[in-house]
């Protein structure tokens, strides 16, 4: 498959650069771990969960996504899934990660539900949280990062080819059609604008911001089924 393909691609790049490379070769071992619960073998999803602890993930939020749960029951996995280690600091900013990336999926759902019937020729962008920027005490978060980052181009990319199809017939209906209601568009347009200005101002107000006084130092990752994913 091409997807195994380029996720065996970015391991071999990143295990080529050594202890820096680690984070990044885990990264593309969960990939293929997920892939591999999707498709029901859950003997290479194990394998490739293993290699990637080894490599420091440590996103044991991710690990309980529905596809995952299945492997809650078998020893190996509870095993490496008790060589997990992370900071409070890193665990909240990957509940955090996690959350927006649910948050996004709703809110391109809206999106594409709000613009049905719009007449004017805008093109309204997915607004999106400011990506965290402190420094993490451990690679793996790093890794969370990365698929919110994919997650939020994916739906922009999305939200914008439908704006954009949108825009377009309408620009072509008001070039060919003398029955264009102009003032609907205007009107259509205006709502467009302050809706957009109240969701900028809403994915700015949901940027991280870390506790005062968080724990950072190592500790075990909560208990393996004690953790419910952010939906």
């Amino acid at each position: 498959m091409a997807g195994t393909r380029g996720l065996h691609d970015v391991v071999a790049r990143a295990t080529a650069l050594g202890a820096d490379g680690a984070w990044l070769a885990a990264a593309g071992r969960v990939g293929l771990g997920g892939l591999a619960c999707v498709q029901g073998q859950a003997e290479q999803a194990i394998l490739h969960f293993e290699a990637a602890v080894a490599d420091g993930y440590n996103d044991c939020v991710a690990l309980h996504i529905v596809p995952i749960r299945p492997l809650h029951h078998d020893p190996r996995f509870q095993a490496l899934y008790q060589r997990m280690h992370i900071t409070q600091a890193d665990l909240d900013e990957v509940f955090w990660l996690h959350q927006e990336m649910q948050i996004m999926s709703r809110e391109a759902q809206q999106a594409s539900v709000d613009n049905i019937g719009r007449l004017d020729t805008g093109v309204s962008p997915l607004p999106q949280a400011p990506m965290p920027t402190r420094e993490p005490n451990t690679r793996g978060v790093l890794i969370t990062r990365i698929d919110l980052a994919a997650t939020q181009a994916a739906l922009q990319q999305a939200v914008i080819k439908a704006e954009f199809q949108r825009s377009s017939g309408n620009t072509s209906l008001s070039l060919i059609d003398d029955t264009w209601d102009y003032p609907r568009a205007r009107q259509d347009a205006w709502h467009a604008d302050a809706l957009d200005s109240r969701r900028l101002q809403t994915a700015a107000a949901r940027a991280f911001v870390e506790r005062p006084g968080v724990g950072t130092m190592l500790m075990p990752c909560p208990p393996l089924g004690s953790i419910t994913y952010p939906v």
